[in-house]
């Protein structure tokens, strides 16, 4: 399945973004989903996942803050960020957590202080 994550901009630090990622099918038969992000010089990284029924997971460094949300009926996942901080400025995509589906483009945070 193919994902595109959008959304992306220029905020300043405290500010809120909503990423929106679109599926090329449809995703109720996708148990789960994740957003993930890449800094610069780092590795990709994990920081958001929601299966079907609800139950989410995140990563240390954005629990609180981040929100992941899935709307299948428009097979749709969504990642709201809240209290934005500079270390938070990645290119973030959306991709099925521990397989080998292909990545998308992705959609860049840029974070000001």
């Amino acid at each position: 399945v193919q994902l595109q994550a959008s959304g992306g901009g220029l905020v300043q630090a405290g500010g809120s973004l909503r990423l929106s990622c679109a599926a090329s099918r449809s995703t109720f038969s996708i148990n789960d989903m994740g957003w993930y992000r890449q800094a610069p010089g780092k590795q990709r990284e994990l920081v958001a996942r929601i299966v079907t029924g609800g139950s989410t997971w995140y990563a240390d460094s954005v629990k609180g803050r981040f929100t992941i949300s899935r709307a299948d009926a428009k097979n749709t996942v969504y990642l709201q960020m809240n209290s934005l901080k500079p270390e938070d400025t990645a290119v973030y995509y959306c991709n099925i957590p521990f397989t080998r589906n292909s990545w998308g483009q992705g959609t860049l945070v840029t974070v000001s202080s």
